[in-house]
């Protein structure tokens, strides 16, 4: 066995993914972006990287480059962690004897009687579809793909991985008052991300005595959110604050993390990244959400789309102090023992052994 990965930029459990294969004894070799961060990690542990920019879904450049790769390196399975480079993979493997793994996060966005799906995910030769949650699973298998194609694999971390800010930091960065109760978010925010419905579900979210605030992580993609953080009972209260790299830390030093999908969700890492560090979750039924946080436990699930629904959870959750601890505790230990980077780790190698 030896495995091609097509990286381009792991985030950390992906990168820890990778270290835990190549220490487990499968040599491994890792197709990254010029600029890949952790590359270091990989040279360390004695990985092989070599370095591609995939410009386009299909790029003679890219096809050679991998073309070249497979054919000399002799791999058995080629491994994409990203959308991109599947195409132009399935391009060059053509006629070689390598079978192709190919990872999903987000649900929808392949129907079967879309041509374009067809040359990546939904392609034969597509050997097997790792499928971040079930509910990409159950979308892959209403579109006919085989059941044998499809497996389910969550993207294990580690809870250890992760160092909140104190209270002090968080409020004298952002400007945020002592007493008030956060409510945080960390996502590139496009409309189906429901960063519009939260802010339109804030004026329906009150507190005795205590202000809320909302801090919002990410680019900001939805000008209907954009325009409702202007209104004058939130403008002291919400703070958009771009991207920022260690978004983690501050999620960390939160009351609640929300993330109110409107649709095609997967296992949303921001919400693990909260969890892991004792912070309960609100978040819709859309995608894999309602797989990771069990609702009144580790949190609340509300309804996609529903405005009353979310203001009630966000209410219920932030008004009672010792039913926040319960959920973040409970909340901390659901990713300590069911989202762990060595299950993760264990179920790519099982599945590697099964071709």
């Amino acid at each position: 066995m030896k495995v091609l990965i097509l990286a381009t930029q792991p985030d950390l459990p992906e990168t820890q993914m990778i270290l835990g294969i190549h220490a487990a004894g499968v040599p491994v070799t890792v197709v990254g972006e010029p600029g890949m961060a952790r590359a270091d990690w990989f040279e360390r542990a004695g990985i092989p990287v070599s370095y591609h920019s995939f410009r386009r879904r299909i790029d003679g450049a890219s096809i050679r480059f991998l073309r070249d790769l497979l054919t000399s390196g002799e791999y058995t399975i080629a491994h994409t962690l990203m959308n991109r480079p599947l195409s132009n993979l399935l391009w060059a493997s053509r006629d070689l004897p390598v079978r192709i793994v190919a990872y999903r996060g987000i649900v929808g966005n392949l129907p079967k009687w879309n041509p374009a799906a067809w040359m990546t995910y939904l392609n034969p030769r597509v050997d097997c579809i790792a499928c971040v949650c079930d509910a990409i699973r159950d979308y892959l298998l209403g579109q006919d793909v085989p059941s044998t194609r499809v497996r389910r694999i969550y993207k294990g971390h580690d809870v250890n991985w992760y160092e909140s800010a104190t209270r002090e930091e968080v409020c004298q960065r952002f400007e945020i008052s002592q007493d008030a109760l956060i409510v945080s978010a960390a996502a590139t925010m496009r409309p189906r991300k429901g960063t519009a419905l939260l802010l339109a579900a804030a004026a329906d979210v009150m507190v005795a005595d205590r202000p809320v605030h909302y801090l919002l992580m990410g680019t900001v993609r939805d000008r209907a959110a954009s325009h409702l953080s202007l209104e004058k009972s939130l403008r002291a209260r919400v703070h958009f604050t771009g991207h920022l790299p260690d978004a983690p830390r501050w999620a960390g030093a939160s009351d609640v993390f929300v993330l109110p999908s409107l649709r095609r969700e997967g296992l949303p890492k921001g919400v693990i990244e909260a969890m892991a560090q004792g912070v309960p979750a609100v978040v819709s039924d859309a995608g894999g959400s309602p797989e990771l946080v069990r609702h009144q436990q580790d949190g609340w699930v509300c309804k996609a789309g529903d405005r009353a629904d979310l203001a009630s959870a966000l209410n219920r959750i932030l008004k009672d102090d010792a039913l926040r601890a319960m959920c973040g505790a409970s909340a901390r230990q659901r990713i300590q023992e069911d989202f762990t980077i060595q299950q993760t780790i264990e179920a790519y190698l099982d599945l590697y052994r099964s071709f």
